[in-house]
C-alpha cells in the first residue's frame, strides 16, 4: 500500500489539468481530492508519521495493472516535504510541471486576490515590501505569499535530485502542455509506464480563473526577468528543458480561456 507517483510542483504551472488528463485513464487511481496536503502537514508527527489519511484518498485491490498517484504543488516549495516523501516511498516517481517564472509569480498573486488572501499590489508584492513578509517567517517559507519565491525552480529541483533517481524524475514546460498536450501526455504515459492519455480536448482547467486580458507592467516584467535570468538558464541544465526562448523579452504565454 505505497502511492506510486506525485505531481509534486509547481503551483499555477499546469498541476490541475495534468491531474484532469490522468483521471481519465482506467489504469490510474489518482487521489479523491486534489491537493492533499499530506507531506507539507505541520500538524502530523512526523518521528512516527501514520499514512492513513493519505491511503484513504484510495481503494486498494489486488490489480496489478492500477497506479496511484496524488498532487499537490506546493510539495517542491515546502521545508522538508520531499524528505517526508522519500521518506513514505524512496521509490516513487515525482512530476514536475515548470511554467515561465515570472508569469507564475503574476498568476499566483492574481488568485490570491481573487481569494482575498492579498491586498497589496502587484508592484509590492513581488519587491521588498512584499518579500519581507516570507522572509519573515521562521521557515522562511509562506504559502500564500511565497510570488517570487516559488518561481525559484532551481534549488527545489536540486533537493529533488538529491533525494530520488534521477530517472524517477520528469518535468515538462507548462506552454507545452497546453501547446502540444498529446506530445507531453505521451512523454508522461511512458515515464509513468501506462497506456496512452486519451487525447484530451483542449480546455483551461484551473481550480480559479486567473487569467487576465491585460497582463504585467512592463516595468515589473523587466523586474522580474531579470531577476530570473540566471534562474532560468540554471533550471533549465538541472531539468534537461530547453528554456532558451524564456530568455527573450518579448516571449508570451500562449494558455488563454476561451
Amino acid at each position: 500500500m505505497l502511492v506510486d507517483f506525485f505531481i509534486v510542483g509547481t503551483q499555477k504551472g499546469g498541476t490541475s489539468a495534468l491531474d484532469y488528463y490522468l483521471r481519465s485513464c482506467p489504469n490510474v487511481q489518482m487521489a479523491s481530492v486534489k491537493e492533499l496536503h499530506f507531506f507539507d502537514d505541520e500538524e502530523l508527527d512526523w518521528s512516527n508519521p501514520d499514512y492513513s489519511r493519505l491511503h484513504q484518498s484510495f481503494t486498494w485491490g489486488n490489480s496489478d495493472n492500477t497506479i496511484r498517484g496524488e498532487a499537490t504543488p506546493i510539495y517542491t516549495y515546502w521545508p522538508n516535504a520531499l524528505h517526508r516523501l522519500r521518506h513514505y516511498n524512496p521509490y516513487a516517481k515525482l512530476i514536475m510541471g515548470l511554467r515561465h517564472p515570472s508569469f507564475r509569480a503574476r498568476s499566483h498573486w492574481r488568485m490570491e486576490v481573487k481569494r482575498g488572501a492579498d491586498t497589496l499590489t502587484f508592484t509590492d508584492a513581488i519587491r521588498s515590501q512584499g518579500r519581507r513578509r516570507v522572509a519573515e517567517e521562521r521557515n522562511r517559507a509562506h504559502r500564500i505569499f511565497s510570488y517570487v519565491e516559488r518561481s525559484f525552480y532551481a534549488s527545489q529541483i536540486g533537493e529533488m535530485l538529491s533525494l530520488f533517481p534521477r530517472d524517477h524524475l520528469f518535468f515538462f514546460r507548462t506552454d507545452l502542455l497546453w501547446k502540444t498536450p498529446n506530445v507531453v501526455l505521451d512523454e508522461i504515459s511512458d515515464f509513468l509506464g501506462i497506456a496512452s492519455i486519451n487525447q484530451p480536448k483542449k480546455q483551461y482547467v484551473v481550480p480559479l480563473l486567473t487569467w487576465e486580458p491585460t497582463g504585467m507592467s512592463i516595468e515589473d516584467r523587466q523586474y522580474l526577468d531579470q531577476l530570473f535570468f540566471d534562474e532560468i538558464k540554471q533550471t533549465a541544465k538541472l531539468s534537461g528543458l530547453d528554456l532558451c526562448d524564456w530568455l527573450d523579452p518579448d516571449y508570451d504565454e500562449p494558455m488563454k480561456p476561451d
